[in-house]
């Protein structure tokens, strides 16, 4: 995984550009959902992170929403479909976690659809409660104490 560069993205960047595409081609589109200004727009307090090629093309990006009590929600986890099971979601995932230590986070939150639970059991968070309807999809409340 050397080859590969961890950054936080800046709003409005180029390369939050990128993100906004990834997202929209792996999460949005095969549920035929799309991004309105509205919920771009309320991402601007958002932490973003990307996980870029030698050549800053972006390979994979998640979002964190920052909550009460030192609790981040990640949020939009994606990972470019030419790349996914070959290491890098865990990654992008585990630098995260590094940062959020680093910056005195305690917990991270997330719903986790059906299909990527085992992706977060992996990753060591827990399941919480029973599973509901997000966008139309199975998912499951989870969390990880940093």
């Amino acid at each position: 995984m050397n080859q590969y560069h961890y950054l936080e993205i800046e709003f409005g960047t180029p390369e939050y550009d990128q993100a906004i595409s990834l997202r929209d081609k792996i999460l949005r589109k095969p549920l035929k959902l799309e991004f309105s200004e509205d919920q771009i727009a309320e991402e601007y307090n958002q932490i973003h992170f990307g996980c870029f090629d030698q050549h800053y093309n972006l390979l994979a990006c998640l979002s964190y929403q920052v909550k009460e009590g030192g609790t981040l929600k990640m949020r939009q986890v994606a990972v470019d479909d030419s790349l996914q099971n070959k290491g890098i979601g865990s990654a992008v995932v585990k630098f995260t976690e590094q940062w959020a230590k680093y910056k005195n986070y305690k917990k991270i939150i997330l719903h986790a659809r059906d299909t990527a639970v085992t992706f977060y059991l992996k990753l060591h968070y827990i399941q919480n409660g029973k599973p509901f309807t997000e966008v139309g999809i199975l998912h499951y409340a989870m969390e990880k104490i940093l």
